[in-house]
């Protein structure tokens, strides 16, 4: 009777084992769950708000102008409990981006933000008004321009500091959605 409750036991601790496995494979490297903590995006995400990061598909399927990364941001910038940034990408490795006359233009074009907060303009935030986005880098911006610490100060960030891409609002129930990408027809239509 003892080697029976001893082999029940045995199967008990191995479920517990693989699932917790499974669980830090799948947080490490397919998806995170993302409490929003800033206001920089309201309305699209806002405070409190739980969303799913996708840290998976960046190994084949690069960061794309409308994505809403979570990164980590530049040494300067990063908070003391070490919360990351979520930001939405504007421009990628060799646009240009300029802030002028209340709006954002990547390579001369102006960008159709109707997610950017209500009744704000796009104003430059520091000494910089255009930007060359090097290699490896993406230039990242708050919907809520007013509110935002973003490249407009820290300038654009590496790859390397993204952990993946917001896809799926959660929680609460309430707002339960997939998050558009804006695809900015604008830009294609522009191209040579």
């Amino acid at each position: 009777m003892s080697q029976r409750r001893f082999g029940c036991l045995f199967e008990i601790v191995e479920t517990l084992v693989l699932t917790f496995v499974i669980f830090l494979v799948i947080q490490n490297f397919v998806v995170q769950p993302y409490r929003v903590q800033q206001q920089s995006m309201e309305h699209t995400l806002e405070p409190d708000q739980y969303v799913l990061v996708d840290k998976l598909t960046k190994n084949f399927d690069d960061y794309k102008r409308g994505d809403i990364v979570v990164f980590n941001p530049p040494g300067a910038w990063a908070q003391g409990d070490g919360t990351p940034f979520i930001k939405r990408v504007i421009a990628v490795a060799d646009d240009t981006v300029e802030i002028q006359d209340g709006g954002v233009f990547v390579n001369g074009v102006r960008l159709d933000e109707p997610y950017v907060y209500e009744g704000q303009e796009t104003l430059v935030t520091g000494s910089q008004a255009t930007w060359l986005v090097p290699d490896d880098q993406l230039f990242v911006m708050g919907d809520h321009r007013n509110n935002s610490a973003d490249s407009r100060v820290f300038g654009p960030i590496d790859k390397g500091q993204v952990s993946g891409r917001a896809w799926l609002r959660y929680w609460p129930f309430s707002t339960f959605g997939i998050l558009p990408t804006p695809t900015h027809p604008e830009l294609a239509s522009a191209a040579p």
